[in-house]
């Protein structure tokens, strides 16, 4: 029985992942066109596809996912669930649907009127990670010169972007990683000095953390409310004891680094494969707390 990856690169986290499957699961890396021709009854699959990097859309890919669930196959991240995560438009709509903290969101496009949100706002593409084209406008008057600087990037004319209230930043973040219901991984991200965003890819140190039980119980109700079963649920701390979440990664990528009683790729390709094949129960996920450890960035990773 075979459980195929979709994906277009052998990422260290794929390749981790498939390396830690449980005995007897045939877990390998396909691409969408490699698992049409050979994924077939009783198998099953993993969409792990990413946004583009012209930050204007999701890889197509994903219509062989569609392609592949409405053959019957059993899809674990199924299209819909992964185009919930990766446009930030929908996240939004479906995080506050869900009665889940998030910013106050508003969609900005060229020639419309400026949304009105009270105090320093952050401008996003509506797909993209590693930080890139997120910026801090203080006030009204940043935002319009922004705007009219994104009236020039094809990715602004394409599909707009987002606009939202700014979360006080404190300098850190967590990422907790959920894997078919269960939380497999975290990790704080710390900004570098200077930086108030928390992106490993714009030098953000990484911390491993013990995530409260309310931190994880928020990042499993984002997963659920998404329907991935692969999913990195980026959570920022409020300054009252909470969190707000942030913004949900498809095809998030973790290390060893995350783990939290146990190997996180075992964890998760545990957790997978006895969703997607109905393996029977057994151990995984968060029983004990790792000490906290600096550790060291991986360039994929967001």
């Amino acid at each position: 029985m075979l459980l195929a990856l979709i994906a277009q690169r052998a990422t260290p986290t794929n390749l981790a992942l498939v390396e830690a499957a449980p005995r007897g699961v045939d877990f390998r890396i396909l691409a969408p066109t490699e698992a049409l021709e050979t994924v077939g009854p009783g198998d099953a699959v993993l969409g792990r596809l990413d946004v583009l990097d012209t930050l204007d859309g999701v890889d197509d890919g994903l219509w062989a996912l569609g392609s592949l669930a409405a053959r019957g196959v059993s899809t674990l991240n199924r299209a819909s669930a992964l185009m919930a995560a990766h446009d930030k438009l929908l996240t939004a709509r479906l995080l506050l649907r869900a009665g889940l903290p998030h910013p106050r969101t508003r969609l900005l496009s060229g020639g419309r009127p400026l949304p009105e949100l009270d105090g320093p706002v952050v401008v996003k593409p509506r797909f993209g990670s590693w930080g890139r084209d997120v910026v801090r406008c203080e006030d009204a008057k940043a935002l319009r010169r922004h705007v009219r600087e994104l009236e020039q990037r094809a990715w602004f004319r394409a599909h707009g972007a987002l606009v939202q209230e700014l979360v006080p930043p404190r300098g850190h973040d967590l990422r907790v990683v959920v894997a078919a219901g269960t939380v497999v991984g975290a990790i704080s991200r710390i900004a570098k000095p200077g930086e108030w965003r928390t992106n490993v890819a714009l030098g953000a140190s990484r911390v491993a953390v013990d995530p409260p039980e309310h931190a994880c119980e928020l990042a499993l109700r984002a997963a659920a409310a998404a329907g991935t079963e692969l999913l990195g649920v980026d959570l920022l701390p409020d300054g009252s004891g909470g969190y707000t979440v942030l913004e949900l990664n498809g095809a998030v990528e973790f290390t060893a680094e995350y783990a939290l009683d146990r190997d996180p790729f075992a964890a998760a390709a545990w957790e997978l494969s006895r969703r997607a094949l109905r393996c029977p129960q057994g151990p995984s996920g968060r029983t004990r707390p790792a000490s906290l450890r600096p550790v060291e960035a991986t360039p994929l990773e967001a």
